[in-house]
């Protein structure tokens, strides 16, 4: 049977389309909280307008029914008189749906014109005084409300005849009255819904300017019209751009010092391999000895150009995103290591470092910067070495800085020496008499930090001191 290529999954092959934009994830949002806002505020409208509507509805069926009260009449030998005229032309009118309606006493039974033929049965006599609002209710000519008031008359001979008045009117037309009213109410809020969405993409599109702005700048930086993201930025984007703009430049210096390593070790090479050619091709079989010792002096000094290079190219420099090294821990490795070496000298090394202090990098940078100073001072220390390693905090800066000095108790540097010994850039075959390769390459690691290396004479042994300044960050 012929196989079938398998059929990826959509897990497998993943979503087809990418992840909402900013400017869309708001702007849904946006629609479906302003769409329940405003159906609320429809909605609390309707019921305000609706009770609103119902009370005065009230109000008028309770004028309807004094003015007929007001209207109506009792004679002398105590006999109700109809009202001779109506509050409103709708009740001479009939199936108008407004309605009038008078009990009274002897079997006294009233109705307007537009109730005539209209059943009244759930119509009860009221005391004097009493008066109730019901509906809407089902009778056989629809849903009503209506309004009953009960008072009563007296007569000349001190008789009260009582009356009960009526006034009722179909639910439809406070129906209709509300339907207009909601039909409007949503045309307006749909209008202004649809202004509303349209101020919010116009809000979202300005608010997002910046974000777009850090996106065109990024698109320039690498292109290579740009260095840095070096727009004006909110504050809300200022660490984000700053940490994006480090990272830039630590990439850069990184890709830099690569590119000067192998430049120098080329360089640092060629003398070496001239004098190792030199003595191969004028080789006669004599001076075998002389001739061999040059040739491994050569080698050697390669070898210690090779591990120079490599190690000024492995410095990692100053990282955004830069783990806390402790330094204490380290230091005591080192020194002890160091003491082993130079036990013949029995060297003392103090420690004066401060709680908590920690290095934000590489731990190899650490090593190379701390061990090469600290090896440097054991090397030409009488018996005493100090080092003192004490934090830099700086308000607003999220990582603090770092000073770290040793000192020994040695000759020291001459003051017209130390510009020499701080020059940059010095290659492996221009080295200062007494400190081999290990100040070039802490030179390197503070300048790859961004931090800068200070030499005088120590104020408390009289010998050299060397401090490392690095900035918080």
């Amino acid at each position: 049977m012929p196989s079938r290529a398998p059929t990826a999954t959509t897990n497998e092959r993943g979503s087809s389309h990418g992840p909402l934009s900013l400017a869309a994830r708001a702007a849904i949002a946006t629609s479906f909280v302003l769409a329940g806002f405003l159906g609320l505020v429809g909605l609390t409208l309707t019921q305000t307008t609706k009770a609103r509507a119902l009370r005065g509805l009230q109000d008028r069926l309770e004028n309807f029914a004094i003015a007929y009260i007001t209207n109506t009449d009792v004679n002398r030998y105590g006999k109700l008189l109809p009202p001779e005229t109506a509050p409103n032309p709708n009740f001479s009118r009939p199936g108008s749906g407004l309605y009038a309606v008078a009990l009274g006493d002897n079997g006294y039974h009233w109705e307007s014109s537009s109730a005539i033929g209209r059943d009244f049965n759930f119509l009860k006599p009221l005391e004097p005084g009493q008066s109730v609002f019901v509906g809407p209710i089902d009778t056989r000519m629809g849903r009503l409300y209506y309004y009953s008031y009960g008072v009563a008359f007296d007569t000349l001979d001190k008789k009260s005849v009582r009356l009960t008045v009526m006034v009722a009117q179909t639910e439809d037309q406070l129906e209709g009255e509300n339907a207009v009213f909601r039909h409007t109410l949503v045309i307006w809020l749909s209008i202004l819904g649809v202004m509303l969405i349209v101020l919010q993409l116009l809000l979202l599109r300005w608010s997002l300017t910046p974000l777009r702005k850090v996106a065109s700048d990024m698109s320039r930086v690498e292109r290579g019209d740009s260095e840095q993201l070096d727009s004006q930025y909110p504050l809300e984007l200022t660490g984000l751009t700053e940490r994006i703009n480090a990272f830039i430049t630590n990439e850069r210096e990184q890709r830099t010092r690569y590119r000067h390593t192998l430049a120098d070790l080329a360089h640092s090479l060629k003398t070496p391999l001239a004098v190792i050619r030199s003595q191969l091709e004028s080789a006669n079989g004599e001076d075998d000895a002389a001739r061999r010792n040059s040739v491994l002096d050569q080698v050697r000094r390669m070898n210690e150009l090779v591990a120079y290079q490599l190690s000024r190219a492995a410095t990692s420099g100053r990282q955004t995103f830069a783990s806390a090294v402790p330094i204490a821990g380290h230091a005591e490795d080192l020194v002890q290591g160091l003491e082993k070496v130079y036990a013949a000298k029995n060297v003392l090394c103090e420690f004066d470092i401060e709680d908590g202090a920690v290095f934000y990098g590489e731990q190899g940078d650490l090593l190379e910067l701390m061990g090469n100073l600290l090896e440097n001072a054991f090397k030409w220390a009488g018996h005493r070495v100090l080092l003192v390693v004490r934090m830099r905090h700086e308000a607003g800066r999220q990582r603090s800085g770092l000073l770290l000095s040793v000192e020994d108790d040695g000759p020291g540097i001459a003051a017209d020496n130390i510009e020499k010994v701080l020059q940059r850039g010095v290659r492996g075959d221009e080295r200062v008499q007494g400190h081999g390769i290990g100040l070039s390459i802490v030179q390197d690691i503070v300048h790859a930090y961004q931090g800068e290396l200070v030499v005088d004479r120590s104020p408390e042994f009289g010998g050299a001191r060397f401090s490392v300044s690095l900035a918080a960050t």
